[in-house]
């Protein structure tokens, strides 16, 4: 296969990140993944990725990092509430700020052609609950007062620096908005509020394993993009081979599914639909409706999504069943205890 040029990973060992890199690999690019871990524990080498590792808090370490024929760079590295145990501000303004502003220095003393950029979808969390989907030019904003803000503020600001950059230095930049992309990790858990919980997926899939009633809380027709890392993946990489211009694009893939489906299909196949009946609460909370218009990116990219949401649960039980990704990230045992109930 036609080499399609050298791309550096940075966050490769995260989720994303990760799936990222070995497809990008299958596509015949030359791949170098680069993460905060010390080591990989041998994992990228079992598919030809040299594995190199770099605190991106620190400029002399990008020293290590190739500075030739680098086409473009993937900078999926940065702190989420999701992963932080307790709250600290000062994280988010540090690593996704000052780390991105220092990935774009590399990037521009490498000569890159392109740069992609994940940014959070709470940055249009105050358009939630219309009616049409939103927009990838709406008005940015930040949730004004949860445990996203300063995360938001903070990608808010980062994605003015990539743009600042790519004007400056004329390389071209996508930046991808995320909603939840699903995929297998053997962590089934989260933080909030800086508490770590069982991921709802992963809890309403184990009750469904064990035949148990599922209960939805609130309104079952509150509908939301359910996107798998696959196809995510797929979009990371036509941003890098598409002539299309720099701006914001949205992923997703243009098939909402209700909670009610979405627990109808986690039963269908993960468990036994004789057995493990829902029970629907509407005095509980809801979660919001929310769905990211992908016309800018079908028309741009020539983006198809290859899952509809169950093809992607049945995927995603091969993943769980394999766990191909065992030597880089453990097993789930290695990350349940001391779950917040």
């Amino acid at each position: 296969m036609m080499n399609k040029g050298k791309i550096i990973i940075f966050g490769a060992t995260g989720k994303v990140g990760c799936y990222t890199s070995l497809y990008l690999k299958e596509m015949g690019y030359d791949i170098v993944a680069v993460g905060r871990r010390s080591s990989d524990n041998g994992f990228f080498a079992d598919y030809d990725i040299p594995y190199v590792s770099v605190d991106i808090m620190d400029k002399e370490q990008f020293k290590k990092l190739p500075k030739e024929n680098v086409f473009g760079v993937i900078d999926m590295a940065g702190i989420l509430p999701a992963v932080m145990k307790g709250f600290d501000p000062r994280k988010y303004v540090m690593i996704n700020e000052i780390g991105t502003l220092n990935v774009l220095d590399y990037s521009i003393s490498s000569g890159v052609k392109r740069f992609v950029f994940p940014q959070t979808y709470s940055d249009l969390l105050y358009l939630c609950n219309g009616e049409k989907p939103v927009d990838a030019d709406a008005t940015r904003s930040f949730p004004k007062n949860n445990d996203h803000s300063i995360y938001a503020i903070t990608k808010n600001a980062a994605c003015d620096l990539v743009m600042h950059y790519s004007f400056k230095y004329g390389f071209k930049y996508f930046i991808l908005r995320l909603q939840n992309i699903f995929c297998y990790h053997p962590n089934p858990t989260y933080f909030i509020d800086g508490k770590k919980r069982m991921t709802g997926q992963r809890a309403i899939i184990e009750q469904a394993e064990k035949g148990e009633d599922i209960e939805l809380w609130g309104n079952p027709e509150c509908k939301r993009d359910v996107v798998y890392v696959k196809d995510c993946v797929q979009i990371i990489e036509k941003a890098l081979s598409s002539e299309a211009p720099s701006g914001f694009y949205n992923v997703g893939n243009g098939m909402p599914v209700s909670r009610l489906d979405q627990i109808k299909g986690i039963i269908e196949v993960f468990g036994d639909p004789s057995k493990s009946k829902i029970i629907i609460n509407r005095s509980k909370p809801d979660s919001p409706n929310f769905q990211l218009d992908i016309t800018k990116t079908v028309e741009n990219f020539g983006f198809k999504p290859k899952y509809d949401y169950i093809s992607f649960l049945e995927d995603l039980k091969e993943e769980m069943i394999n766990n191909r990704f065992e030597k880089l990230w453990g097993k789930e045992s290695d990350y349940t205890a001391g779950i917040d109930k």
